[in-house]
């Protein structure tokens, strides 16, 4: 039995560290470990309410808007007030735009690389993987980006800019879209469907986000070629290398919902537990320390403290162990698939005992990009015309709220009390804390830990290619993790 330390991860958001303990070439045992502390709840206590909206949105550049929104909906629910459906709508297109621009970016610059490894040298695809994804030189890339920053102007007509924009408040949002920042909107979405039908898949959003089963995947990727699109090279490389079988998470899924409101939520909120949907319910959510260096009790965020002790015996992260009702939940796009009942999604969990793979994890993300922009040129055109944005909204001197939200890596959620109008108490779960949970106090890891465990390790390897794929496929923010 050997010890294997690994760190710091490139191409991950913020510091992860790794333990890994294996025996006959596999890992039998993982501890992952975030080492950044930055204290964004003890910061926000003590002052105004609506400093939440400036300070909470700096938890990170890439997901800015969703931290945004989610301390918008906590003040929200503290003052009692609901924003208009232009409001709702213009939000919906803000958080859209993030996370559309976050699924694109992660599959390019984050996950692909790794095939343009020396160690993959011999397979049959990987002249094509340098030429599209290697870092810095490949091709892919170049597009990607050209794509995006066009894209990211739908970000600054609805929200003026990105990131730490103030557009989303507790009543609504502070721009109103007139005729031809819609036709600006429509114009700038067909670009970017272009774009993705093009280089992407090789195929329509519709094609794509109607896929029902593995079998109906399988088909279409060999209908479409490699060389054609990066989704089909991506799922000849998963059927080469095995990826649909590594990194088997838990059988348990959660996502609070998304892009609600004025119609029915694009992505329901609910619970998934060994092959059963259920309604979410957070009332038995907990905050486990037992080996994170903090003290105090086990709490619901709504009641909980950060307290940091850094000398703690039993401690090996700073990221605290989310679990509801004592489990561990794997959050993010397939998670949402899985609830919402996508027939690829859920064909591809029952394929692997009901969990999420590395080849799962990467095909949600562009399966929900496809539904999303389409759902984005819906929207668009819904605005009503000289119906209001933004509604007042006055902080009360005592209240507490809850603000949940889907960012683009999973489930997040702010909870606050105030108190003489300022913050008396601020938490925030982030996708991160529950997937880079470390173990609890049963000694049960989180989602990343278990999905590590049984990943094929050869003697004398410093960074493991199966170690890195699996990491990367949950596309973890770790910066978010440990506030």
């Amino acid at each position: 039995m050997t010890e294997l330390s690994l760190g710091p991860f490139s191409r991950v958001e913020g510091d992860l560290e790794l333990r890994l303990t294996c025996e006959g070439g596999r890992v039998v045992a993982a501890e992952a470990a975030t080492p950044l502390y930055r204290g964004i709840e003890q910061i926000l206590e003590g002052r105004p309410a609506q400093d939440a909206l400036v300070i909470a949105a700096r938890l990170c550049g890439s997901c800015s808007v969703s931290q945004s929104m989610a301390a918008a909906k906590a003040l929200g629910m503290a003052i009692g007030t609901r924003p208009p459906a232009n409001g709702m709508i213009a939000a919906n297109l803000i958080l859209a735009c993030e996370t559309a621009a976050d699924h694109l970016t992660h599959f390019y610059l984050s996950f692909m690389p790794d095939f343009a490894d020396p160690a993959y040298s011999c397979r049959p695809w990987y002249a094509l993987a340098v030429r599209r994804f290697q870092a810095q030189t490949g091709v892919a890339a170049r597009e990607m980006e050209k794509a995006r920053v066009a894209f990211l102007h739908a970000m600054g007509i609805l929200a003026g800019r990105w990131p730490h924009n103030l557009a989303i408040q507790p009543g609504g949002t502070t721009k109103s879209i007139d005729l031809g920042e819609r036709m600006r909107l429509l114009a700038v979405l067909a670009d970017f469907r272009r774009f993705l039908e093009t280089a992407l898949y090789g195929d329509t959003l519709e094609a794509v986000a109607g896929l029902s089963s593995v079998a109906d995947l399988t088909r279409w990727a060999d209908a479409h070629g490699a060389d054609g699109a990066d989704l089909p090279l991506f799922l000849e490389i998963a059927q080469d290398l095995g990826l649909a079988s590594l990194g088997r998470g838990p059988d348990r899924f959660l996502s609070v919902g998304a892009f609600g409101g004025v119609e029915d939520p694009l992505f329901p909120a609910g619970i998934w537990r060994m092959g059963a949907g259920n309604a979410l319910d957070l009332a038995d959510l907990r905050e486990d320390l037992s080996h994170t260096w903090m003290s105090g009790p086990n709490l619901h965020p709504r009641d909980g403290t950060t307290l940091p002790d850094a000398d703690k015996p039993g401690g090996y992260s700073w990221c605290k162990a989310v679990r509801l009702s004592g489990d561990s939940m794997e959050v993010g796009a397939f998670a949402r698939q899985m609830i919402a009942g996508h027939p690829l999604i859920r064909s591809m969990a029952a394929a692997q005992g009901g969990r999420a793979t590395v080849a799962g994890r990467v095909v949600a993300r562009l399966l929900e990009l496809a539904i999303l922009v389409s759902a984005m040129e819906r929207w668009v055109r819904s605005f009503a015309a000289s119906e209001p944005y933004c509604l007042p909204a006055p902080v009360p001197e005592r209240a507490e709220g809850c603000g949940l939200v889907e960012a683009a890596r999973g489930s997040l959620g702010h909870w606050l009390a105030v108190e003489g109008g300022r913050i008396r108490r601020y938490q925030i779960v982030a996708p991160g804390t529950w997937n880079c949970s470390p173990r609890d106090s049963s000694c049960r890891p989180g989602p990343l830990e278990e999905a590590l465990v049984g990943t094929p390790v050869d003697e004398g390897e410093a960074m493991p290619l199966p170690v890195r794929h699996i990491v990367r496929s949950f596309n973890l923010c770790l910066r978010c993790a440990a506030q």
